[in-house]
């Protein structure tokens, strides 16, 4: 539901949406410590006058901050609709106009309007958008943006403590924010929204699959093992795909297969099954991400390769699904070596097959995340020779902002050292990477040839072949012995009752 004021050449309409908000925390999956800090702001805005006789200053403001996807928004709707108060829902943009003064102006607009309707919550989408650190502005001209947010500073220092009004934002970038925002009497409540962990995930994804027709042996904890990484979007975006999916195939339940599809969608796009391969270039392909895998399983502290395919999906020409056994936080040197060596094993696979100098495209996304990897352990984590030193300056100049300039004090000795630190970590792991596969030449060729069998692999058959060193033993085969047994039972049953009958 829109609520204006009235139209006029300027655009004189407030850009607030009023949303009566019917979600609740139990709409939320995860975030429990978000869903605590904000539980007691509930009550307030159902008591403002209990907390204003005790003597208690609520939180005139609450930023949320964290990644995109992990639910934001949705904390701000559930906390309006457990307080069952107004929900003034805008964007931080539609502040900011052409005209001089305008943003200014909506902001007394919107302020103004929830006023007469407290207790309420004005949540601010995107605080960024007018929330940057004043005089960032190329060449630091006292912009639009910077009278809005100077109205948005003025209007809540005039707000009377605990009259029920409440501000949430949320933004992706807390790092770029004034610090005037953040100071006690604005938004001096900073609440974390992170990715979700495994559990969590688990969570998410059975609170979105509600309603929906699952296969027996789809267990969601093993989905949330699956994908590491993923925001709480992200999450309903898979069980929505695998939705989609089924009903295109006119299955009746979502299966297994459907929800690794699924997946795969999600983290790299659809499939490209028309795309025109030759022979040659998928031997290529299975090559490249048979080197990944080897080096995986036989590095000391890699990841368990779970998934392998050749067919391209987006930029891709096929990818190695690699993670760790159990979730981690913190990451050794080591497993950071064992990271970029498995990175590296698809260019030293090709250098393998087909000599340095015939070396192919495919490798570059692999050394782009290789190297960013290494020149972290060498600027950030102290993990080189130039010893435990941060070498990153994240001042920004205060007329270009934090991204669009920095200042550095590292000298061109030093920035030279860190090259050759990286490039030295780099050529070690795929030295690595390439002795490895030389060692593992049966299962690197088992691998690649299991890989243009198939085209896509799982754990099961990965791990079946680096035990065994043998392929797999093929469904079609078990399926038909299966099913000579069965029509073996089945005529002697028929057999012995028909005796019976005689």
């Amino acid at each position: 539901m829109m609520n204006g004021q009235g139209g006029g050449v300027f655009g004189d309409k407030s850009p607030a949406q009023i949303i009566n908000s019917d979600k609740k925390f139990s709409d939320v999956a995860g975030n429990k410590e978000p869903i605590e800090e904000i539980s007691e702001i509930v009550d307030y805005l159902k008591n403002p006058k209990r907390y204003e006789e005790a003597g208690a200053r609520m939180p005139r403001g609450i930023l949320l901050g964290g990644p995109p996807g992990t639910g934001k928004t949705l904390l701000a709707k559930a906390t309006a609709g457990e307080a069952n108060v107004p929900f003034y829902f805008v964007s931080a943009s539609n502040f900011v106009e052409l005209f001089v003064g305008m943003g200014a102006k909506r902001v007394r607009q919107v302020i103004s309007e929830a006023r007469k309707n407290a207790p309420a919550i004005v949540f601010i989408d995107e605080l960024d958008a007018i929330g940057r650190t004043r005089g960032s502005g190329i060449g630091g001209g006292h912009d639009e943006r910077e009278q809005t947010l100077n109205q948005l500073l003025v209007e809540m220092d005039g707000i009377k403590e605990n009259s029920g009004l409440l501000f949430i934002a949320a933004t992706n970038r807390t790092d770029v924010l004034d610090p005037a925002l953040t100071r006690p009497g604005r938004f001096d409540r900073v609440i974390t929204v992170g990715l979700p962990d495994i559990k969590e995930r688990e969570e998410i994804l059975k609170l979105h699959a509600k309603g929906k027709r699952f296969a027996q042996d789809v267990v969601f904890s093993n989905i949330a093992k699956r994908t590491p990484g993923f925001s709480g979007a992200q999450l309903e975006n898979v069980i929505n795909e695998a939705v989609l999916l089924s009903v295109r195939e006119r299955k009746q339940v979502i299966t297994l297969d459907i929800i690794d599809e699924a997946i795969d969608r999600v983290m790299s796009g659809p499939a490209k099954k028309s795309r025109t391969i030759t022979r040659d270039e998928l031997t290529s392909v299975a090559y490249h991400e048979a080197g990944h895998a080897v080096v995986g399983i036989k590095v000391p502290g890699g990841n368990k390769v779970q998934k392998i395919t050749i067919i391209p999906r987006g930029q891709a020409g096929g990818y190695n699904l690699m993670m760790p056994e159990k979730e981690k936080y913190n990451y050794s040197k080591s497993e950071l070596l064992a990271t970029i060596a498995s990175f590296m094993g698809g260019r030293a696979a090709e250098e393998i097959i087909y000599g340095a100098e015939n070396i192919s495209t495919g490798a570059s996304d692999d050394i782009n995340k290789a190297t960013t990897i290494a020149r972290r352990m060498v600027t950030e984590f102290g993990m080189s020779d130039l010893g435990p030193i941060k070498y990153q300056d994240e001042s920004g100049s205060p007329f270009l902002g934090k991204t669009l300039a920095t200042s550095s004090s590292i000298s061109n000795q030093i920035s030279h050292e860190i090259d050759l630190e990286v490039r030295k970590i780099i050529m070690e792991a795929k030295n690595l990477a390439y002795n490895i596969i030389q060692e593992n030449r049966e299962l690197f060729e088992l691998i690649k040839t299991l890989l243009l069998e198939k085209e896509t692999i799982i754990s099961e058959e990965i791990d079946y072949i680096a035990k065994n060193l043998a392929l797999p033993p093929k469904q079609e085969e078990v399926k038909e012995d299966a099913k000579e047994i069965d029509l073996d039972s089945l005529i002697t049953m028929t057999e012995s009752k028909e005796e019976i009958k005689e």
